[in-house]
């Protein structure tokens, strides 16, 4: 079996240090290349793409190599992740190996591609066209043949590359990347996408999870609670407030209304403060009767906040209903653990 050729350890003319100024020099450079974009971007051209995307019929396909192929399946998975658009990446090589059965007429087919001389892509075209796909070009080269074999062309203005040599693709991929996401913002804006729509989208990431949990779904609940009389020992409940895990005991009435809590911190300040007497002390003696409390049906991420507010943060909530009666407890652990 083969291996890879070693790399070569002395690099011609390599610096042995990167300065701030060098950094300075080049972070300018690349403001000036993408101001060029911003200041010579035809806005109505643009206006037209991001219209054609918000009418599209079906699904919207990206399609790129390279960088920019790098860059289109970044696009692709943005624009699905809003929710009301079909969006995939369709890799040009494997298009034509099968991938294009995906695409059905009136799809639209973005092309990305600085030079608009890629094989690849211009061999994709008819076949393309002739499932009846929409064609549109997004390309940084005037007058490239890809963009005059599709329907509709976006030129980013180009002044150049930041690569020292004008060929790596760093700064055309950055502009291709800002319009797109610019593009899709605007889509957003126009759709009247809420906060809640593109949550649902997002379950497992900590944006979905704070627009989407409610206290409800990460409290515990019943046997898991640490409940106990006013009237109780306090040295009686140590196992309670141990075993379940909250750091806490809710004391509650007959009817199960809260009354208040009482805290491990608490237990340690009365035996500061009363010693061995301690053993002649019930909770409701030393509990604090105005505990922070919270509803089941309030967002798990105002659990949070509530958590760390002034005058100091604490560990965990009583879950209440309107009528005060305790129906779970919600606790900083489990937050975290939920993921927010």
């Amino acid at each position: 079996m083969g291996s890879l050729p070693a790399a070569n350890a002395t690099p011609l003319e390599a610096k042995s240090a990167i300065t701030s100024s060098d950094l300075g020099v080049l972070f300018e450079s690349q403001r000036r290349h993408l101001n060029h974009f911003f200041d010579h971007l035809d806005l109505p051209q643009a206006a037209a793409f991001a219209q054609t995307l918000l009418d599209a019929p079906g699904a919207v396909f990206f399609t790129g190599v390279g960088k920019s192929g790098i860059v289109a399946q970044k696009l692709s998975q943005t624009l699905a992740s809003l929710g009301f658009f079909r969006s995939a990446f369709l890799p040009p090589v494997d298009a034509l190996h099968g991938d294009i059965g995906a695409v059905f007429p009136s799809d639209l087919i973005v092309f990305l591609s600085k030079s608009g001389a890629s094989d690849e892509l211009r061999a994709l075209v008819p076949c393309a066209r002739a499932k009846g796909a929409v064609l549109i070009s997004i390309t940084s080269v005037e007058g490239n043949p890809l963009a005059a074999l599709c329907d509709i062309n976006v030129h980013l203005p180009l002044q150049g590359e930041l690569c020292p040599f004008n060929l790596a693709p760093v700064t055309s991929t950055a502009i291709q990347m800002v319009f797109g996401d610019t593009v899709f913002a605007a889509l957003m804006t126009a759709r009247r996408l809420t906060k809640e729509q593109y949550a649902s989208n997002h379950p497992a990431g900590k944006i979905g999870k704070s627009l989407i949990f409610k206290v409800n779904d990460v409290m515990k609940k019943k046997d898991e609670l640490p409940v106990c009389k006013e009237g109780d020992m306090i040295m009686d409940q140590l196992t309670e407030l141990t075993s379940k895990g909250c750091g806490c005991l809710l004391v509650v009435d007959d009817e199960n209304h809260l009354i208040g809590t009482f805290t491990d911190g608490d237990l340690r300040r009365t035996l500061k403060a009363y010693g061995a007497a301690i053993f002649n002390l019930t909770v409701g003696e030393m509990c604090n009767r105005n505990p922070r409390t919270i509803t089941a049906d309030a967002m798990a991420v105002e659990a949070m906040q509530k958590m760390e507010s002034p005058p100091s943060p604490v560990q965990f909530l009583p879950v209440v209903s309107d009528q005060n009666v305790v129906t779970g407890i919600i606790t900083l652990h489990g937050l975290v653990s939920a993921g927010l």
